[in-house]
């Protein structure tokens, strides 16, 4: 009997076994929502099915591999459901459906329990409902007698297989591979094995051992219809095979049956093959790799590390650009162009390798929004309410980092669309609207800015109902938000689609602020969209509402599409220095001071048939005023005029005054994290190639300054 696993040895393969689940949840959440359309249907399209089956059974067999025995089992259980499915022997019904649906989940939460060292959940229920869906045949095994050997112990659902594929007449073949460091490197490792076998066969047992040498191996048993295994050895390496067990037959109605003998007269399978050492490629063509192998798998703080090394050459070509302009005066112009020839093609290279490590973080936008299509499913079936998801723009690319932390905003927006926005099927009828209301998911790309709306049609936000709310509430009545919204300075009174957007968005997304009388399991306790605004915010973004009563509301989240290194443009304000990401940069304008009016203790400026506040930045930074009070020497405009950076995005825009525009700069963000230094309006900070290092305005902060102060 070979030695046990050591246990420190699924540590190195479980970061992979996470991410490769994650990827099978994936396909199966969406290929899930496609099977629904097929319910009671005779039959059902087999790609789905096939795609379904193959993803279950790679979560089966890689949690029995790295020993997440419930998810194994639960994997195995939806698994057989499939079959039957697949087998035509009975059509998908509701029930079915909805146990599919829930063991996904579960599913989920077992390896995410799992990853996090939490007390797993209990799959009870489920497994029964999903044995409640399977036909139970009650099929005789004539095999019974059968003796597996000692060194495979087969659990109940791995022997169940395993009798079936005898009793199907399949072959089953016995696989050891042997892993090793330069196999890794060429691509082949056991994920690859497993995923090649599964082209030949069912896998019935899949598991690590530890041999008498203490090497790990892998063994693998297939059953298959195939006599042969349709390749040769040498072609291989770290590959051993041989024979396991021929399966019988299956008997005709006219033979006669023997039921199996007590003294187990079949015998046993021949003794496990020691695999040699790790066998040198004898031919030039390797193991055959699935489409999956050319996909390498990279941790998030790798990816990390690798942009700070791109950021510190950004750092670097600054500084040799910066000497390189001290020294051009010394130098001949023949010199001096070849270098500059240079200086531009580093840049280039360097912009070009700065993408390309941003490309590698990116992922699509749609694995938050196939997430989003069981949450609206689940709120559905739980109402009375009939809502349709339309989403659009889901292979829109992000930060990872930032779809992680916009998972849990976009699941409140989204749970506050169906629960206080859509209306009931009588409302919406009353109302003159269709019976079915429409919840949409849009995500676009706008140069390094990504925007995601969420909109539905149902009864808008009733601003008279958030003012009476508010005034229950002392801590929000003195707010300048509920001010702005009582004076509604943006609109006609009586007319409340017209109040302050910025105001009551504001309102809305206050701490302990909710306009449901009482709490239930999706909203009420007022933390939803506060959660909402501050994520967005911290990842330097934008939150917007729009709004109107009986019509329907849209949010629009409008975020960096990374965070490392961007585009800013570099001003002065009273001999300092500061960064602005070049994306929330609207226009540069040149104003007249007249232009410039005083309305109830703040400034204002037309722009473009609309009044913008203005921030002086000398005022709100302990900073000497701005000029023209500072001396004139700094200014590159005559005292008559103003020099302004328009920066924000929609409603949420301000009018910046500075002294200075430097130019457009590639920088690091450098975050500021340490609690105890947070400033209002500030971002981060950037070191120039000077050596000088630069505050990041934070343009999100200082527009809600300017607004509320």
């Amino acid at each position: 009997m070979s030695n046990p696993p050591n246990k420190n040895f699924f540590e190195d393969f479980l970061e992979d076994y996470f991410a490769e689940c994650e990827e099978h949840l994936a396909v199966i959440r969406r290929e899930l929502l496609t099977l629904e359309s097929w319910i009671n249907q005779s039959q059902i399209e087999r790609s789905h099915l096939n795609e379904l089956f193959r993803c279950f059974h790679s979560i089966k067999g890689l949690s029995g591999m790295v020993g997440v025995g419930l998810a194994e089992e639960l994997a195995h259980q939806m698994e057989s459901y499939l079959r039957v499915l697949r087998d035509q022997k009975i059509a998908l019904s509701s029930e079915g459906f909805d146990a599919l649906i829930a063991g996904t989940k579960l599913l989920e939460q077992v390896i995410t329990c799992h990853r996090t060292q939490a007390p797993p959940p209990d799959i009870t229920d489920i497994s029964t409902q999903l044995r409640a869906v399977i036909p139970n045949e009650n099929v005789e095994n004539p095999l019974s007698g059968l003796v597996t050997p000692v060194e495979f112990k087969l659990k109940p659902q791995e022997q169940e297989t395993f009798n079936i594929a005898i009793n199907n007449g399949e072959t089953l073949w016995h696989f050891v591979f042997s892993p090793s460091t330069q196999l890794s490197e060429q691509g082949i490792r056991v994920n690859t094995i497993r995923e090649h076998l599964q082209t030949f066969g069912q896998l019935i047992y899949t598991a690590p051992r530890m041999s008498e040498g203490n090497k790990i191996l892998f063994d693998f048993i297939l059953a298959t219809t195939l006599p042969e295994i349709p390749f040769p050895e040498t072609e291989q390496p770290g590959l051993t095979w041989q024979l396991y067990l021929k399966g019988r037959k299956p008997e005709t109605a006219d033979q006669e049956t023997t039921p199996p003998k007590e003294d187990h007269t079949i015998p046993p399978p021949p003794p496990l093959p020691l695999p040699p050492s790790p066998l040198p490629p004898l031919s030039p063509s390797p193991l055959p790799l699935s489409p999956s192998s050319n996909v390498v798998r990279v941790d998030l703080p790798k990816l990390d590390d690798l942009m700070r090394m791109v950021g510190d050459l950004v750092m670097s070509r600054a500084r040799l650009e910066d000497h390189f302009k001290s020294i051009t005066s010394y130098l001949p112009s023949p010199q001096i162009r070849a270098l500059q020839e240079i200086n531009l093609m580093l840049e280039r290279q360097l912009r070009d390798l700065r993408q390309g490590v941003m490309q590698v973080r990116l992922v699509p936008i749609g694995e938050i929004f196939a997430r989003m299509q069981f949450v609206v499913r689940d709120l559905v079936r739980a109402s009375e309410k009939q809502v349709t998801l339309e989403m659009s723009g889901q292979e829109t690319e992000i930060d990872k980092f930032v779809v992680e932390r916009m998972l849990d905003p976009l699941l409140h927006l989204v749970r506050n669309a169906v629960s206080h926005g859509i209306e009931s099927p009588q409302e919406r009828l009353e109302a003159g609207k269709p019976p079915q209301g429409t919840l949409k998911l849009r995500a676009t790309t706008s140069g390094e800015t990504v925007v995601i709306e969420i909109e539905d049609d149902g009864r808008g936000v009733d601003v008279e109902t958030v003012i009476e709310r508010v005034t229950t509430q002392t801590q929000l009545t003195e707010t300048r938000s509920f001010v702005s919204l009582l004076e509604n300075k943006y609109g006609e009174a009586g007319k409340p689609d017209q109040y302050n957007m910025m105001a009551l968005l504001d309102i809305l997304c206050s701490a302990g602020f909710s306009t449901k009388n009482e709490v239930d399991l999706v909203s009420g306790r007022g933390v939803g969209m506060s959660i909402v605004k501050n994520t967005v915010q911290e990842l330097g973004g934008f939150l917007s509402l729009d709004t109107h009563k009986g019509q329907g509301t849209r949010f629009t989240i409008q975020l960096p599409l990374t965070l490392a290194i961007t585009d800013a443009l570099i001003i002065s304000v009273s001999q300092q220095t500061f960064a602005i990401p070049q994306a929330a940069v609207l226009e540069v304008l040149e104003v007249s001071t007249s232009q410039i009016i005083s309305f109830e203790k703040n400034e204002i400026v037309s722009y473009r048939n609309t009044v913008l506040p203005v921030i002086r930045l000398a005022s709100i930074f302990p900073l000497s005023a701005t000029y023209p009070q500072s001396d004139p020497a700094l200014c590159s405009l005559e005292p008559s005029s103003l020099m302004m950076i328009v920066v924000g995005s929609g409603e949420n825009t301000v009018a910046l005054v500075v002294d200075r525009v430097t130019g457009l700069r590639e920088i690091v963000v450098t975050p500021l994290t340490d609690p105890f230094v947070q400033v209002t309006g500030i971002a981060g900070a950037t070191e120039l190639g000077d050596r000088r290092v630069v505050l990041i305005l934070d343009v999100g902060a200082l527009v809600r300054l300017a607004t509320f102060g």
